[in-house]
């Protein structure tokens, strides 16, 4: 079959070339146009992108490999494009929407967290503590609660927080 006198082969292969280009270039560079797209919430480009993609590979391959129908191939080939791109949102673009965790702690959720000493606390003065997260380590300088001398290398426990500064006391476990 002939549209506008160029095979509905090449269309198929011009399409798959152009439409996954600027899939491509949406992926790298779609974060400039996510402000434009804020009215429209409900509209995913790369799911349209990707179902045109997936339409026109398959009815290229579909056109290479059996004798059917355009109309029948082109048919099929949306069909086959409309259960990937929907596996595609379902199984890949929700989840890592979803994913998203923020690195961010705020002072108050280090509040009763355990760590180690890295730089002795005198009675009256400052150290450093580290305390381990599931996003990396945090150092924070610290102050001991009751005013004693915390060795470097022992285990603390955050008490409160004062002005940006740790207020922690030395943990002493039970068992």
């Amino acid at each position: 079959m002939e549209v506008f006198g160029v095979p509905i082969e090449s269309i198929y292969l011009y399409t798959l070339i152009i439409s996954g280009a600027i899939t491509l270039l949406y992926l790298f560079f779609g974060d400039l146009a996510h402000g434009a797209a804020e009215a429209l919430d409900w509209f995913n480009p790369i799911l349209l992108l990707s179902f045109i993609t997936f339409v026109s590979a398959s009815g290229c391959i579909l056109e290479y490999v059996t004798s059917l129908n355009s109309y029948l191939i082109l048919g099929t080939a949306a069909i086959i494009s409309f259960f990937i791109t929907t596996f595609l949102n379902i199984f890949i673009l929700i989840p890592l929407s979803r994913a998203e965790e923020s690195l961010v702690y705020t002072e108050d959720s280090l509040n009763g967290r355990m760590g180690k000493v890295i730089l002795t606390i005198p009675e009256n003065g400052y150290g450093e503590v580290v305390l381990e997260s599931y996003s990396g380590m945090i150092a924070k300088s610290a102050k001991s609660y009751d005013q004693s001398v915390i060795r470097e290398g022992s285990q603390i426990l955050v008490i409160d927080i004062e002005h940006g500064v740790l207020l922690v006391k030395e943990y002493e476990p039970l068992f």
